[in-house]
């Protein structure tokens, strides 16, 4: 977990004038809980430095979190909220002053949010407080688009299904590597397990990491709702994505049921009720009613259509050959580059990671994997390599970034080339897609397949085809080290100094929550 510097909130810190400074509290959470979380906090902790202002932040990773202590939030002068899901315990920081921004924001323009806030401090402009556990407020501002609701509200169940995904899918990988192609035919390990074969701990690996992999559409569903409506929505939702898997409705089925399962909880709490019965209403009544009518809906209604649409999703994939595998290709290696980490980023994991999230996964879903993993490691490589070759062309700080930048890119954590893309985007960003889409359809092209849903090099002996599969990578790396010279060569020579350089917290992020990161 991100370490932040400790506080003393037992005196008043005076600057040069006598006066006490200017108090920021900041929380920061991402989908996966770990780069983006900790590297916006970084941003903010040191945009405050810059401008002689107090920021602590609690960073509500993956990891767990530690709540910030009430005596810190209460002499607060305002509060910065940078997350792309649902800010745990919201209530604590009702009534200051708020700035409520995506995690990309607290990444790219700390500066600006910290005056931002502290202009709304200055005209005396506060957020209102709300009641603990009302879900509409626990799922996102008022003020918010309900596209931009919908998009936490899936991200945070992403972000819950994501360690089932990284623990499910290396342990199914490493089960195939040790025991070979057969595994999945082995018997239960609780009927035979020999302590000195290979074979037994191949079965052993194989047969956790499909359980694992059992929980992926529960958890994705049960943490939709969550997002929606907090406590009350998990059991409906788990209930949901349980019955998606036994009607074979699959991913498609286990978002459905999250949104049904978020929206019946909210829709029951709305009902006015006696006094009497308040007490057995979040024990009782709502997951009794809501469990009844998402399994209603999920059996009879729209199951059935839901599994025909994962069917033929599939069948597609399953037919992909030739140009249109190459193109496919093409297409994730643009989108795991355009947002590094973002949206659009996890959109494309998201389609690899669910091809693959059975016991046995078909050959294009493997082949999607690959691709996906392979793209994503292109924008940090590639920044890598050229604060290497042509380092006058970038500040000082971000050639320290391009040092840190090889170990992210080489464990697939794209967030790597955030530095860069913040600070050049016009010349970072197309030239990363450009790669990438190269890496992408050479992958698919050499029909490389991957089992494992992250790992970076460090999995390239659980990689069908690793050679040609590194050759991609490589070719990738080297049209946006490339791209990249050239557009910056076509400008003046970056002057030394400071950059946004936080690429290195992701490092001790990842290090520190011993989890693996989703690119």
């Amino acid at each position: 977990m991100y370490k932040r510097p400790p506080t003393d909130t037992t005196t008043a810190d005076t600057g040069a004038s006598g006066e006490r400074p200017f108090r920021i509290v900041a929380v920061t959470s991402c989908p996966t809980g770990i780069a983006h979380t900790y590297m916006a906090a970084e941003s903010l902790e040191n945009a405050g430095r810059e401008a002689g202002v107090e920021v602590v932040v609690e960073t509500q990773g993956s990891a767990g979190f530690t709540r910030l202590d009430p005596a810190v939030i209460a002499a607060a002068d305002g509060v910065i909220f940078a997350h792309d899901v649902p800010v745990r315990d919201k209530d604590r920081f009702a009534g200051k002053p708020t700035v409520d921004v995506g995690v990309k924001a607290g990444i790219n323009k700390p500066a600006e949010l910290i005056t931002e806030v502290r202009g709304k401090a200055a005209r005396g402009e506060v957020s209102a407080g709300s009641a603990p556990g009302t879900p509409v407020e626990r799922s996102g501002d008022s003020t918010e688009g309900y596209g931009t609701k919908l998009r936490k509200w899936l991200m945070s169940g992403v972000s819950y299904m994501v360690p089932f995904v990284a623990a499910g899918g290396l342990l199914i990988a490493l089960g195939f590597a040790i025991g070979g192609y057969t595994v999945n035919k082995a018997p239960s390990v609780m009927d035979h397990f020999v302590w000195t074969q290979a074979d037994s701990w191949g079965a052993l690996l194989f047969q956790i990491g499909g359980v694992a992999f059992g929980f992926l559409v529960p958890v994705l569903a049960g943490y939709i709702a969550y997002g929606m409506a907090d406590r009350p929505g998990l059991v409906p939702g788990f209930v949901g994505g349980a019955i998606s898997l036994t009607i074979n409705a699959g991913f498609l089925g286990g978002l459905a049921a999250g949104l049904i399962a978020g929206g019946v909880v909210i829709g029951i709490q709305k009902v006015k009720i006696p006094a009497a019965l308040r007490g057995i209403m979040p024990v009782v009544v709502i997951p009794l009613i809501s469990a009844a009518i998402v399994g209603f809906l999920m059996f009879v209604v729209i199951g059935k259509p839901i599994a025909s649409a994962q069917k033929g999703m599939t069948d597609w994939l399953n037919g992909l050959t030739g140009t249109n595998a190459v193109l496919l290709g093409a297409l994730l290696g643009l989108m795991m580059c355009f947002d590094l980490g973002g949206p659009v980023n996890k959109v494309a994991y998201t389609f690899a990671t669910a091809g693959i999230a059975v016991a046995s996964p078909s050959d294009s879903a493997m082949k999607i994997m690959a691709a996906v993993m392979a793209a994503g490691m292109v924008p940090p490589l590639a920044m890598a390599l050229a604060t290497t070759v042509r380092g006058k062309l970038f500040t000082q700080t971000e050639r320290e970034n391009g040092k840190a930048a090889w170990v992210l890119g080489a464990s697939f954590i794209s967030e790597g080339a955030i530095p860069f893309a913040a600070a050049d985007p016009l010349r970072v960003i197309p030239s990363a897609m450009v790669g990438g889409a190269v890496t992408g359809s050479l992958s698919m092209a050499f029909g490389a397949t991957l089992r494992a849903p992250h790992g970076g090099i460090f999995v390239v002996p659980l990689i069908g085809n690793p050679f040609l599969y590194l050759i991609a990578i490589a070719a990738g790396v080297c049209v946006t080290t490339a791209l990249v010279v050239v557009l910056k060569g076509m400008r003046k020579q970056a002057p030394e100094g400071t950059g946004a350089g936080v690429a290195d917290t992701a490092i001790a992020a990842k290090a520190d929550s011993k989890e693996p990161v989703a690119a």
